[in-house]
Parts: structure tokens; C-alpha cells; sequence
């Protein structure tokens, strides 16, 4: 059997897809894996390249294959994309991870480490509650409108929207003020949750050295140096 140099990896939920090349691009093998026997197979090769797409759990299996000594790559999908050969399956995509990985030119995107993803989910999380509370104001602004109180738009004046739903002598009826003191009680909960986001994002940025800097240097707020990091860094 050749000398196996680089093996693609194609990743799944549970079945994975490997694809093993020698230093010419020739053919090792060809394998399905089981996801529970990932690991004991990898950790029976050679210390070689191993090529993921970059991925939802690419950073995970690039963290755990790099424990075993292999040196580890991960390409943007879109790079991927032009050495597909033949129809799309999940051979013909380790084949092309495989092949992608051997250009000389070719770009990859650095393993984060545990720690930056969990920095990074902050930031998910916080981009989710935005939206439900902007969905909520727009809610809420809809129903009152209904009702001849007509609110401009934008995030600064639901308290304006609060105050017209919490007023017991407004016109409101009974039956509906309930329901909207509803949305009224979620919007000041999304309130809560996204500022304490905020202060673990401001926390981070100040006990990281490079987002310190780069507030600095660039005079960008504390949550644009710390989205930097979190999209680049380890």
C-alpha cells in the first residue's frame, strides 16, 4: 500500500465519509465511518494531513485528530466546490476535500479553539434575542395601532410602547391589554438576557490582549474588537 499523506474528510451526523491520497494524489482508500469510530481509525494512521470543509463540527474533529498527531486543514465549502468530479455524495465530496487540500495555493481557515467558540456563541445568542425583540416591538407596535396609538418605529421607543400597554386609564380593552402586557413582559426579559450579554462581551474583551489593542488602534467599540477576534482568532 502507498504512503498515505492526506486523507479527506467528509463530515456527517453519523456516518463519515474518509478518503485517503498519497503524495501523487493516487488512491489509498476509500471508507465509511461510523462516527463512535472516528477516532480509533484515525489514531491507527500515520501522522498526515487531514482535510475537513469548514463546517458545523469541523473545529471539534480538528481539535480531537490534532490530539492524535495529525496535521489538520480546513477549507471553506466554496473552494471545495470545483473538485467535485462526478455527482455530489459523500465519496465524491471526500475525494474533493482530499484533492482541494494538495493545491499549493489553496486556503484554509485556522481550528478555533474551545474557547473561541464559546466567545463566538455569545455573540449568536445575542444576534438571536435582537431579532425576537425586534419582532416583539414590531408586534406589539402593529397590535396598538389597531387602536389609534400609533408609535414610530425603532427599538428606542418601546418604552413609549410599554408605557401605553401599562397605563390602566388608556382606551385599551381589558382583554387586550392582557395579551399585549404578554409582549410587554418578553420585551423587558430580552431586555435582561441581552445585557447581560453585553457585559460578558465587554468582560472578555477586556482580558483579551489583542482585543484591547485593536479598541487602540482602530477606536472600534469593544463588541466590533471582540467579533474580530472571535471570526480570525484561536
Amino acid at each position: 500500500m502507498s504512503e498515505i499523506t492526506t486523507v479527506g474528510l467528509d463530515l456527517a451526523k453519523n456516518v463519515l465519509q474518509v478518503h485517503g491520497a498519497d503524495a501523487r494524489g493516487g488512491v489509498v482508500f476509500r471508507k465509511k465511518l461510523r462516527r463512535s469510530a472516528v477516532l480509533e481509525f484515525f489514531s491507527k494512521l500515520p501522522p498526515c494531513l487531514v482535510a475537513m470543509e469548514a463546517c458545523g463540527g469541523a473545529h471539534f474533529w480538528g481539535r480531537e485528530l490534532a490530539r492524535l498527531g495529525h496535521d489538520i486543514r480546513l477549507i471553506p465549502p466554496a473552494y471545495v466546490k470545483p473538485f467535485v468530479k462526478r455527482q455530489k455524495n459523500d465519496a465524491a465530496d471526500a475525494e474533493a476535500i482530499c484533492e482541494a487540500a494538495q493545491r499549493p495555493n489553496m486556503r484554509f481557515v485556522p481550528v478555533k479553539s474551545e474557547e473561541t467558540q464559546g466567545a463566538a456563541i455569545v455573540f449568536r445568542v445575542r444576534e438571536l434575542l435582537i431579532r425576537q425583540r425586534t419582532q416583539a416591538i414590531n408586534a406589539l407596535r402593529g397590535h396598538l395601532t389597531e387602536y389609534g396609538q400609533v408609535v414610530p418605529q425603532g427599538a428606542t421607543n418601546a418604552r413609549h410602547l410599554i408605557a401605553l400597554v401599562a397605563d390602566d386609564e388608556s382606551d385599551l380593552p381589558t382583554t387586550a391589554r392582557a395579551s399585549l402586557k404578554v409582549l410587554t413582559a418578553t420585551l423587558a426579559q430580552l431586555d435582561d438576557q441581552i445585557e447581560a450579554l453585553d457585559a460578558e462581551i465587554t468582560r472578555r474583551a477586556k482580558e483579551n490582549e489583542v482585543a484591547r489593542r485593536l479598541m487602540t488602534i482602530l477606536g472600534s467599540p469593544i463588541t466590533d474588537a471582540s467579533i474580530l477576534i472571535c471570526s480570525g482568532g484561536r
